[in-house]
């Protein structure tokens, strides 16, 4: 199954680089050789390493998959990842499958599951092995770019499958607890949702605090939790890469750039820029560039 699935992604994926395709929530990818580390955020989504090996950085925690493993991220986190093992004669194969957390938790809500109240310690990512069902779904899924009649009313029942295949693997307790009405991990994760929309805001922690429903010691604690760092760490790495992306693009310069993902100082955003990236703004966004043309 796992080989079915390669040769349609080759289909799409006919050179290097990142692919979508036509179900909006789908994406696929191909490599011919390792790369470096890249700093991005992983949203809610499940990722599928077809052939070749890939590495996810989270704080201290490294997660790596490879032939046929998954990973479901269960809320946004601000990670660093790159492929590991990938050749001209043998390229890295991957897809990766936008999630929806209204739709899980109705599905949550329709069905019973195993183990309901068992959950692990919380968690934002997980890797599992992927067995021939998930694969099969998500074959048919990709499919459906060569049936265009039949796409509209088919992709949203398989998405719904590939969803229960989710529920009902090893990757089921972590998405479970970000639905669980009124559960630290629910609330954790609306505090990102609310973050990734308002990152250049100015506003205390102690006010996610209250707005979660939480002491701020507890919500730091349970934040720490989930995402693997402090809420100061995880605003100040979503705006960074904010900036990054904002210079890459847009091409505006370093001062205007840190306002705009909301540092007030442009020399703090500098230093705390050197120390995420490496390099200096402008030696960094240079480099992409020379990357980006290459």
């Amino acid at each position: 199954m796992r080989q079915a699935l390669i040769e349609a992604v080759k289909a799409i994926a006919i050179e290097d680089g990142n692919f979508e395709t036509t179900i909006p929530e789908l994406l696929v990818y191909r490599r011919s050789e390792v790369s470096l580390p890249m700093a991005c955020v992983y949203q809610l989504g499940l990722g599928i390493s077809l052939q070749g090996s890939k590495r996810v950085v989270l704080s201290e925690h490294s997660y790596d998959y490879t032939d046929g493993q998954s990973l479901v991220t269960s809320v946004d986190v601000p990670v660093t990842s790159h492929i590991t093992r990938a050749s001209k004669e043998q390229p890295f194969y991957g897809l990766y499958l936008r999630l929806d957390a209204h739709e899980i938790s109705h599905i949550v809500a329709e069905v019973e599951f195993a183990g309901q109240d068992k959950f692990p310690k919380h968690q934002a990512m997980s890797v599992v092995d992927t067995d021939n069902g998930l694969l099969d779904a998500l074959l048919r899924l990709i499919k459906l770019d060569n049936e265009p009649l039949l796409k509209a009313n088919l992709a949203p029942l398989i998405k719904k499958e590939i969803i229960l295949r989710l529920l009902n693997s090893p990757h089921s307790p972590y998405l479970r607890q970000i639905v669980m009405s009124g559960s630290a991990h629910q609330k954790i994760a609306k505090t990102l949702c609310w973050l990734k929309e308002n990152f250049s805001s100015q506003f205390s922690i102690d006010e996610l605090a209250r707005n979660a429903h939480m002491s701020p010691s507890t919500f730091r604690l349970h934040f720490r939790d989930v995402v693997k760092m402090s809420p100061l760490q995880y605003v100040k790495n979503l705006r960074l890469q904010a900036a990054r992306q904002i210079m890459l693009n847009e091409r505006i310069d370093v001062g205007s750039a840190a306002l705009k993902v909301g540092y007030e100082s442009a020399s703090q955003f500098s230093r705390e820029y050197t120390r995420f990236f490496g390099k200096p703004p402008i030696k960094d966004i240079s480099a992409l560039r020379l990357q980006q043309t290459a």
